[in-house]
């Protein structure tokens, strides 16, 4: 097991392993012995892992209350918010109780956000279940839903009080969900670390080495940047463009397959423009098909820029893009949404 302390206003842990719920029972009986306990997880990640988790957490807890609902992106919306916030109201959690989060990213951030929320602010614990949550979503406090304008426009900076990545959770994530996750790896390599990005071209699966690489990747951005204003910003590589993909798709493509496309249509363009080291796209786009990733889409440059005007990282006069100048380097430059379509018309 390995285990990375995140120090921000609030430091937590962030454990991986295997049978992190039976090894880790006194660090987890630090935060829930005694106290109440909602599980918000998704219908189908229930089904598969929610009694086990359920039955681990009852002989700490005083009592385990469940909220489930439907999988997918759509469910990241402002009713679910309100019926798990009515939930807890209802089964009489108080600030010291907490929530915690079985499932994937949409999981994280919809029940993170009503943690955020509910009587200002209640203890969470995060369980991922997929790749992508536990490399990215799960740490640093990011929690959100979608608005109709586009994703992840409302929620809040709130730190779990610990992360439990048990990477037998992945022995059941179904293959296409697996290899979306490496797009987040990926990332991390392009945006921060070269040696990381040799050991993938490998083909090597996401071991705990890999995603305990990822996490502390992570926390030194985390630590010196809680509220992204700054460096954090550089863990956006790929998702301007790929929140452009997920909202023009109506969210049928996946937001790890929607990152994959947005770094390669970026990183082309970037190269083809003179802004990135020659050769840098074509070592993303091998890396992408080593992990049968996506690489380009049907929408239009220009339908992928007026989507970008409604992304959270967009300003009135333009939006900061993370620009790939070479593997493992990475900066954010502020920019026009003309310039920002000329870079999208090249990489098409």
């Amino acid at each position: 097991m390995k285990k990375i302390t995140v120090n921000t206003q609030t430091a937590y842990d962030v454990l991986t392993g295997r049978n992190l719920l039976e090894d880790c029972r006194d660090d987890m009986a630090k935060i829930i012995e005694g106290r109440k306990i909602c599980i918000i997880s998704d219908e189908n990640v229930w089904n598969i892992h929610g009694e086990n988790v359920k039955k681990h957490l009852s002989a700490m807890a005083q009592s385990v209350c469940v909220y489930n609902f439907a999988p997918g992106e759509e469910s990241k919306n402002i009713n679910n918010l309100y019926d798990i916030l009515e939930f807890l109201a209802e089964n009489g959690l108080k600030r010291k109780d907490v929530v915690v989060t079985l499932g994937g990213g949409v999981t994280g951030d919809l029940g993170g956000f009503a943690a955020s929320v509910f009587l200002r602010g209640i203890r969470l614990v995060h369980i991922p279940t997929s790749l992508l949550a536990m490399v990215d979503s799960s740490v640093g406090g990011k929690t959100a839903i979608n608005l109709k304008k586009g994703k992840n426009l409302a929620g809040s900076f709130y730190q779990p009080s610990m992360v439990l990545c048990d990477i037998g959770l992945l022995e059941t994530l179904p293959y296409e969900n697996y290899t979306e996750g490496m797009a987040e790896v990926i990332k991390y390599a392009v945006v921060f670390d070269e040696n990381l990005f040799e050991i993938l071209k490998k083909g090597e699966k996401a071991d705990e080495n890999i995603i305990s690489r990822c996490v502390d990747l992570k926390r030194i951005v985390v630590e010196e940047d809680e509220h992204d204003n700054g460096s954090r910003m550089l863990l956006n590589f790929g998702h301007t463009l790929g929140h452009s993909v997920e909202k023009l798709s109506n969210f049928g493509i996946s937001h790890g397959n929607s990152v994959a496309i947005g770094m390669a249509i970026l990183t082309k363009g970037c190269q083809k423009l003179g802004l990135c080291e020659d050769g840098t796209y074509e070592a993303l786009l091998d890396m992408l098909k080593i992990y049968n990733l996506p690489y380009d889409c049907d929408y239009s440059a220009e339908e992928l820029v007026n989507a970008a005007k409604n992304d959270k990282k967009s300003e009135s006069a333009g939006i900061n893009l993370i620009i790939p100048e070479k593997i493992g380097c990475c900066k954010v430059e502020k920019m026009s949404y003309d310039r920002l379509l000329e870079i999208v018309k090249a990489g098409k």
